[in-house]
């Protein structure tokens, strides 16, 4: 057997072409993870991007039912298999973010084989997520390498239940964080309302030992006889300065040279 010409076909040609628009989309920084936004701790509401007809979007309502009761879920449909899915899936993600109310977009699908899902290795999905502005989770349901939707979405996940996981925290479980937390805040609180208390009881006692009122009376009567002692000073002190004024008023009057000279 003799070989000219050996050319990639089948799945060959679509691993070739998966590495050849991976390297080019790497290059341009699209799978950098400082570009990657965190989920919403609590979304209000979540987009679906999938197909109403699939199995994957009974999971995700029943996992987002069971986790988060009364939660705001928005379907839009999308085709995920055939030449036009990818232009669907674009379509989707972009009625998604201009509706507004989304906090967070969960594009998933799962169950079908691999070929099935190569519209999530097409450069248009890739920068339909790439741009959308709120976060974006994925749950395509395969074992295979990571799609390039896998790779540019802030976070992903094996199966579409995973990534409905993922994007709501489950109720109950906040509810009994909320009870531990609020345990630990009344056991915190009673503790140092109690050392509080005992301050308090010890300083009060201190207050009573100390007799606070009896001791402002004995220095309110030592300053009322400072008081006394002060005017009676100031009064004898007047009293001879006076005295010595007379006297000396009577001397200049006979020692006054008008007087001579008038006698």
């Amino acid at each position: 057997l003799t070989t000219w010409q050996v050319l990639p076909a089948g799945a060959g040609l679509q691993a070739l072409r998966y590495r050849q628009l991976r390297n080019r989309l790497a290059s341009e920084g699209i799978f950098d993870e400082t570009r990657k936004r965190p989920l919403p701790v609590l979304p209000t509401c979540i987009a679906v991007v999938t197909s109403p007809q699939a199995a994957a979007w009974g999971e995700i309502q029943q996992t987002l039912t069971q986790r988060h009761p009364g939660l705001k879920v928005l379907l839009s449909p999308a085709i995920v298999q055939g030449d036009q899915a990818p232009r669907s899936i674009v379509q989707a993600i972009e009625r998604a973010c201009s509706d507004g109310r989304a906090d967070v977009l969960l594009l998933g699908w799962g169950g079908p084989p691999v070929e099935d899902l190569v519209c999530f290795d097409d450069e248009r999905v890739v920068r339909a997520i790439a741009t959308c502005p709120i976060p974006v989770i994925t749950g395509i349901g395969h074992e295979r390498d990571k799609s390039l939707a896998d790779l540019v979405a802030d976070d992903c996940a094996h199966t579409p239940t995973a990534a409905a996981e993922q994007v709501v925290p489950d109720l109950s479980e906040l509810r009994y964080a909320h009870m531990q937390q609020l345990q630990q805040l009344t056991q915190v609180t009673g503790a140092q309302l109690y050392r509080y208390k005992h301050t308090l009881q010890q300083l009060h006692l201190r207050l009573q030992q100390l007799q606070p009122a009896s001791q402002l009376e004995q220095a309110q009567q030592a300053q009322q006889w400072r008081t006394q002692r002060l005017i009676k000073a100031l009064h004898q002190r007047l009293h001879t300065a006076h005295h010595h004024q007379q006297l000396q008023t009577e001397k200049l009057a006979t020692l006054d040279p008008t007087s001579v000279l008038r006698r």
